[in-house]
């Protein structure tokens, strides 16, 4: 047999794999999926400390300026979905255009990206969950409530722990019904965020505009690097191909109308936001909330911490749902023990690799403290954004893939391109830290793939 790391799969191979899912979801669904998994937290709390650290008022252009870049890697991801209607995302994407060994550095970076997301977010959910119950004069003891750290007095944070196994539980029971309580939760989520703009606009102060761009337009280019990362998830939804009807006319719905949404909401929130109140005040833990305070309107800063909570679980939801298919993938494709990929039945959900993300993410969650590692997750979505959008011009050479009827990136080869160049730019920002842990993860991935990957693969049995 010879060695080859660029064997490539086949779609056809796919396509026949991933026949045992049942295709249930329509656009509506994916941009509940895309939106749950965009719009989090981050939505209360950058528009205002951004404006206070980097751009001002200006801080409505940044997330412009992110969600232009977003969208050429959104384009791509569309173009991919419509053409390679299959489960797994980018690492699918990447083991067909590119070659396996691509394709498994992709996946093991969207391991690392997935599960520590859900990890680090399931922590922030169990913060704001046990402030909530402690104003109604309940508190969990302290030995409970933290990761583990014996000399703190904390062992497990079984809040965390508690959620993420309550939503695995949840998906388990099959998509259609998932997809029912995620599409609930995030129009609840969307009411409360346009509450708060239309109730803001009878606060608005024209003065606090003004100057619009203290620290310049190089504030606000600043400003779009931070907030570049709140419009990270879209991604997910292309994972979610194989189970979608009419792929390609739903999956560009989803995946571009996601990104639309999320940029006319983040750009509303800052517009209300720092006319409410003067950018220099609002560098605070959570600037919405304190701006709401500022007008003596409380009722709706305590709205706001529900919809803190519901964003906290949808993207939760979104991206143990994309875990648990990206786990299915690489099982499919024997680079991981092939039980992973075995579909139940009757609720036509991988049981097994949904289960297994569910406990690994609830032991991160539950147990480690997870500051150090959350900017692990910006370089696995980057070099996947990166690999995704230069994948653009292989797929397109590519005759035994048929697209036709399908979503194309405009102005093939320039904004796959541009799109790759600014991913890279990003990457080229992040901290020497983040490299260094980034290269110890796909370090162990590289190992893992020679010992067991390249061997049991599918391809290498069909050679």
């Amino acid at each position: 047999m010879r060695f080859n790391l660029f064997r490539k799969e086949s779609l056809d191979r796919y396509l026949k794999a991933d026949r045992h899912f049942v295709k249930t979801m329509n656009a509506w669904d994916l941009m509940a999926m895309g939106i749950g998994a965009v719009i989090g937290t981050g939505i209360f709390i950058l528009p205002g400390t951004v404006a206070a650290q980097d751009a001002g008022p200006g801080v409505t252009i940044s997330f412009l300026f992110a969600a232009i870049v977003c969208g050429l890697a959104a384009m791509c991801y569309t173009e991919f979905s419509s053409a390679l209607p299959v489960a797994g995302s980018a690492y699918s994407y990447g083991n067909i255009v590119f070659g396996e060994f691509l394709g498994w550095i992709l996946g093991w970076a969207l391991v690392l990206e997935y599960m520590l997301a859900v990890a680090s977010v399931s922590t922030g959910w169990a913060a704001y969950f046990n402030s909530f119950i402690a104003s109604l004069g309940i508190k969990l003891p302290s030995a409970l409530a933290g990761p583990f750290n014996p000399h703190a007095g904390s062992y497990i944070n079984i809040v965390a722990v508690v959620i993420v196994l309550l939503i695995t539980w949840m998906l388990s029971r099959g998509v259609r019904s998932s997809t029912r309580i995620n599409d609930t939760a995030v129009v609840i989520k969307l009411a409360i965020i346009l509450a708060f703009i239309l109730v803001g606009l009878f606060f608005i102060k024209p003065a606090n505009y003004h100057p619009f761009l203290p620290y310049h337009l190089s504030g606000t280019f600043r400003g779009a690097t931070v907030v570049f990362f709140a419009f990270l998830g879209f991604d997910a939804v292309s994972g979610s191909a194989a189970e979608v009807k009419e792929p390609r006319k739903n999956m560009p719905v989803g995946i571009i109308g996601t990104l639309l949404v999320a940029t006319v909401l983040y750009m509303g929130i800052s517009i209300i936001l720092t006319g409410m109140v003067k950018y220099t005040k609002l560098d605070v833990a959570n600037p919405v909330a304190f701006a709401l305070q500022m007008v003596h309107q409380t009722w709706l800063a305590g709205l706001l911490s529900l919809g803190a909570l519901i964003g906290m679980f949808t993207m939760m939801v979104t991206t143990i749902y994309s875990s648990s298919r990206l786990l299915y993938s690489i099982g499919r494709d024997g680079l991981l023990p092939g039980f992973l990929s075995q579909v139940d039945p009757k609720k036509h959900v991988p049981q097994k690799a949904l289960w297994i993300v569910g406990i690994i993410v609830a032991i991160l969650g539950g147990l480690v403290s997870l500051d150090q590692l959350t900017s692990l997750v910006n370089i696995g979505t980057l070099l996947a954004f990166t690999l995704v959008s230069f994948g653009i011009i292989p797929l397109r050479h590519r005759k035994d893939i048929g697209n036709k009827g399908g979503f194309q990136v405009p102005f093939y080869p320039v904004l796959p391109i541009v799109s790759g160049v600014a991913c890279l730019a990003m990457m080229v920002m992040l901290s020497k830290e983040t490299w260094i842990g980034a290269g110890i993860w796909f370090l162990i991935g590289i190992v893992l793939y020679f010992s067991y990957g390249y061997r049991h693969s599918k391809i290498s049995h069909a050679e």
